[in-house]
C-alpha cells in the first residue's frame, strides 16, 4: 500500500513539472544550499513578484520530467539540491530579481537557465538582467512610434499657425 501512494506521490510531481516546463518562458537552475528559511521565503516572494515561481524537486524526478522537451540541456546540472526558478512571463524581470537576490546572498548559486530552448550559462542569465525589461521596451516602442506622428502633426499645423502669427502681427502694426 505504501508503495503504491509514493508512486502516485512521484508520478504527480513529475507530472506538476512536466506543466511547468510546458508552460514556463524560462526555467532556471539554481543551487540553494546554506540558505535559511527566511531567505528561501525571500527569494520565493521575489520571484512570484517577477511572475515566476521558486519550487524544489527531487533531480531523478525533474530528470523525468525534462526527458524530450527542451529543457533536456539542463540535465546536466542536476547533482545536488537543486531550486528550479521558473519564469512565466517576462524572463528578463525575473533574471533580475534572481540575480538582485543571489548578489545580495553568496549562498544561492545560479547553475544555468534555458530560455527558448537556448542553454544559458550563469552569465548569461546575468547578462540577460541587464537588459530592460518588457514594460521598459513597450514603453520605449511606444514612444519610437509616437515620434513621427507627433512630427507629422506639427508639420500639418505649421503653416496655419504662421498665418496666425502673421495676422496677429499684422494686426499689431496697424494698432
Amino acid at each position: 500500500m505504501g508503495d503504491s501512494v509514493d508512486r502516485q506521490e512521484k508520478t504527480a510531481v513529475v507530472d506538476a513539472f512536466q506543466d511547468k516546463f510546458r508552460t514556463a518562458t524560462m526555467a532556471v537552475v539554481t543551487d540553494y544550499r546554506g540558505l535559511s528559511v527566511d531567505k528561501m521565503t525571500q527569494l520565493r516572494c521575489d520571484v512570484r513578484d517577477a511572475a515566476g515561481e521558486y519550487k524544489i524537486a527531487k533531480n531523478n524526478l525533474v530528470r523525468l520530467a525534462i526527458r524530450d522537451t527542451a529543457y533536456q540541456a539542463l540535465e546536466d546540472f542536476l547533482t545536488g539540491p537543486n531550486g528550479w526558478v521558473f519564469a512565466y512571463d517576462d524572463p528578463v524581470g525575473l533574471s533580475k530579481a534572481l540575480v538582485k537576490f543571489a548578489d545580495q546572498n553568496d549562498q544561492l548559486t545560479i547553475k544555468g537557465a534555458v530560455l527558448d530552448g537556448a542553454l544559458l550559462q550563469p552569465a548569461q542569465v546575468k547578462g540577460l538582467a541587464t537588459l530592460p525589461s518588457l514594460p521598459e521596451l513597450q514603453a520605449q516602442l511606444l514612444s519610437l512610434m509616437q515620434a513621427p506622428a507627433g512630427r507629422l502633426l506639427r508639420t500639418i499645423q505649421e503653416p496655419g499657425s504662421q498665418l496666425v502669427r502673421l495676422l496677429d502681427a499684422l494686426r499689431e502694426s496697424r494698432e
